[in-house]
């Protein structure tokens, strides 16, 4: 069995860690996710990520994370949550720099109601429920896949990879926490290489019936890369191919980004945005940052649109 480099003394970080057993049978990516999905949900706590919804939060980028790294990375991947009655949606992003980053998108509450309850996780993971994976080629078109997401995100994942990528697949994701902080976070994802055979695959299948969950192991402090692929892989050698440390929270948006966004918009909108003469004020739905557009910018966007 290969051995793992130890890490550096310090804070462990979170980490992505990728291996092929030496008889051509398995792909195995391991990751901790635990700063990043806690750096995601803080900014997401006062729209909505907490408890349940903040669980399925955690997963969802873990996920989103585990397909980039799998099939797709050097593009950016989207993955998109939406609830059974169509009402609430969680997406999230990971990017090929190791960036992530994730919103809730939960139904306007009626006028005059200051704290609506948040919506039952249950319409995440119930019939009609979907996950929806897309992924932005180099050429800025996009790939997508779309498939029911009523048996929890793993399960769709597990889905979307055998039906979309035609890979089979074995993966879970999970998350604990506690007063509201994440105390751990990862997943696993084991794939099915052509040079596969009876035997190795009769011992994973039976290996991976005791890792269908993340929970046990997140709480046993088992979940760490490195122990993860150790036990996963026991007694199969095994190569390490890469190993990255560079995964975190970090939103997209930028003055440039947002100003060019709305350089975009029809005249007319402009001209609306213009009407009162006021500041406009626009906030990232991601991490929340707000910026602001006085009247003369706007009119310069107008004069070249």
């Amino acid at each position: 069995m290969t051995e793992v480099s130890p890490r550096p003394a310090g804070p462990p970080g979170d980490r992505i860690l990728r291996a092929i057993t030496d008889d051509g049978a398995f792909r195995v990516i391991t990751l901790s996710s635990t700063e990043s999905v806690n750096a995601a949900i803080a900014k997401q706590r006062d729209h909505g990520a907490q408890g349940q919804l903040a669980h399925l939060f955690a997963d969802l980028l873990t996920a989103a994370v585990l397909v980039r790294e799998s099939m797709s990375p050097d593009l950016r991947v989207q993955v998109i949550l939406q609830s059974a009655d169509h009402k609430s949606r969680i997406v999230v992003d990971a990017q090929p720099d190791g960036s992530c980053r994730g919103v809730l998108l939960l139904p306007t509450p009626p006028a005059g109601v200051l704290d609506p309850p948040a919506p039952s996780p249950d319409v995440f993971t119930s019939d009609g429920a979907l996950l929806q994976v897309a992924r932005t080629l180099q050429t800025g078109a996009i790939q997508q896949g779309v498939v029911s997401a009523g048996g929890g995100v793993s399960e769709a994942l597990m889905q979307y990879m055998q039906q979309s990528e035609q890979v089979v697949t074995m993966c879970a994701v999970g998350s604990l926490m506690k007063d509201g902080v994440v105390t751990s976070a990862g997943g696993y994802l084991v794939q099915l290489l052509p040079e596969v055979v009876e035997g190795p695959l009769m011992v994973m299948t039976e290996r991976l019936k005791d890792f269908t969950s993340m929970d046990g192991l997140l709480a046993k402090g088992a979940a760490e890369p490195e122990t993860l692929m150790k036990e996963l892989l026991y007694g199969m050698a095994y190569t390490k191919v890469a190993e990255r440390d560079d995964l975190r929270f970090a939103c997209t948006c930028s003055p440039t980004r947002v100003a060019a966004t709305l350089a975009t918009l029809p005249k007319s909108d402009i001209e609306d945005l213009l009407r009162d003469g006021r500041l406009l004020d626009i906030e990232c739905d991601y991490c929340h940052t707000r910026y602001e557009f006085p009247p003369e910018q706007l009119r310069g966007m107008l004069e070249k649109n």
